[in-house]
């Protein structure tokens, strides 16, 4: 995948250089306007990021789940390989509701922490910016609430006893996970989900019921795809949410590719062509960004491979707004949203994860060799820890394999060895496995990276007394 795109980039950057080579006084009038034309469309794409993908899981909800706003589409077991969504986890199912506050203000109504289970994460409006979390670690503390989201520009009176949010544009979407606790089962995640409920503050006194849908069994598809879908997805965007004081420049650039306010999108067969490079040269600058050490992770420890994220500290001081005193992230914010979706508006002290894209070597990891992980004993963590594959050109999981995680909660099913340390393999064939181990194998077949996450992570992880050593090629 990766020499695919850099054939596309040095296509696309030879054609650019071609036309440049001839001065700019032999251009013809539409070199020229195809030249800009291809610059517009390539940056439209990094400063559209977040929407598109936004906009992405809202097709897919649709599409593939026939759900539609403000029904409650929840999960009856973690996600697995059909499940197309950014570096998900598959320890813990999901739970997503999409608001639509167009025609006036929507409660979403959350059921206090029971002992068997808890609500963790937050609402995002269309741009993936974090407008209030849920559960113990949000507005209601675990004990439950009312969230009142209120359309843009709504100034009448609100109602006492609601937690009230003022998202940027009409439409938000709601992602949770319902963590089991004590003795809690997977059962009991699934019915405290189902006490989740969606509904507009104007039928507060008698709502009708929620639709629920279970979205384990379906095959779901929820990642931006670079093409002229991208700018279509966009083009939606700008017609359906209101344009934000920070995007007047970038308005006017998205007249020159026919995406304008109030005004149907309808690209000719040029314009189609220039979107459609810029597209394919956005994807490749964002896949090169994402595996060049120092640019989308930075290292952890010193002179090893795993990497945590590289956020600016305006970043993550900002509820990731990604504005600071002086200037919209365009860059840093695409490419986040390039792999991530659904950030925090507080972050916390739950989890934390750490990115591994090569071997101790240095090199890329590839999906047609084998490797072996060795976590030491002693994993720093109060509540558990796992790790997942995805594949490195979709940053989902690898497709048609029969697991895409591992991690401790499958105490009995793995191999420890005597010392309390775990040897993990990845690899596309369980034969490259030593015997015995087979539960400790993760299938490949594509390149990928890993994620390893620490849930409740403990002093000896941020003090570096603990450390994870890199992959071994086998």
């Amino acid at each position: 995948m990766v020499k695919v795109l850099k054939k596309i980039f040095t296509s696309i950057v030879v054609t650019v250089l071609v036309v440049q080579s001839a001065g700019a006084e032999q251009k013809t009038a539409e070199q020229l306007q195809q030249e800009m034309l291809l610059q517009r469309a390539t940056q439209a794409v990094f400063w559209g990021m977040p929407a598109a993908s936004m906009m992405a899981l809202r097709r897919g909800i649709e599409r593939d789940l026939g759900a539609d706003f403000h029904d409650i589409v929840y999960m009856s077991q973690p996600m697995v390989a059909r499940h197309t969504f950014l570096t998900a986890n598959n320890q813990t199912p999901y739970v997503i509701a999409m608001l639509d506050t167009t025609q006036g203000p929507v409660v979403v109504e959350v059921p206090p922490a029971s002992p068997k289970a808890i609500f963790f994460g937050s609402a995002n409006d269309a741009w993936m910016v974090p407008v209030v979390d849920i559960g113990p670690r949000g507005e209601d503390a675990g004990k439950g609430g009312k969230y009142l989201f209120l359309p843009p520009g709504y100034d009448q009176p609100t109602p006492e006893d609601y937690l009230i949010s003022r998202p940027a544009t009409f439409h938000v979407y709601v992602a949770l996970r319902p963590v089991a606790i004590g003795e809690g089962s997977m059962s009991d995640v699934v019915e405290y989900s189902k006490r989740l409920k969606v509904f507009p503050l104007a039928e507060a006194v008698n709502p009708e019921p929620n639709k629920y849908i279970d979205a384990y069994p379906l095959a779901w598809s929820t990642i931006p795809g670079f093409d002229l879908g991208f700018f279509q997805d966009i083009a939606r965007i700008v017609a359906e949410e209101p344009v934000q004081p920070r995007d007047l420049a970038m308005m006017g650039m998205l007249s020159s590719l026919g995406i304008q306010k109030d005004k149907p999108f309808a690209p000719d067969e040029d314009m189609v062509n220039s979107l459609t490079q810029g597209a394919a040269l956005a994807e490749a600058v964002l896949q090169e960004n994402f595996l060049t050490p120092g640019r989308t992770t930075v290292t952890f420890w010193p002179d090893g491979q795993w990497g945590r994220f590289n956020l600016s500290p305006a970043t993550l001081a900002g509820s990731f707004t990604f504005v600071d005193d002086t200037q919209l992230l365009i860059d840093e914010r695409a490419q986040t949203f390039h792999w991530l979706t659904f950030p925090p508006k507080k972050l916390g002290k739950s989890s934390f994860y750490l990115v591994s894209m090569r071997d101790e070597s240095g090199t890329l990891l590839d999906g047609h060799s084998a490797y072996q992980l060795q976590i030491p004993p002693g994993v720093p963590v109060s509540q558990f820890w796992s790790v997942n594959t995805y594949s490195t050109s979709t940053k989902s999981f690898i497709t048609d394999v029969p697991k895409v995680g591992i991690s401790s909660y499958e105490k009995e099913s793995l191999q420890y060895n005597t010392d309390g340390s775990i040897d993990l393999y990845f690899g596309p064939d369980k034969s490259l496995v030593p015997a015995g181990r087979e539960s400790n194998w993760l299938p490949t077949g594509e390149n990928f990276f890993l994620m390893f996450r620490f849930y409740g992570p403990q002093p000896e992880l941020f003090q570096k007394t603990w450390r994870m050593p890199d992959l071994k090629p086998l």
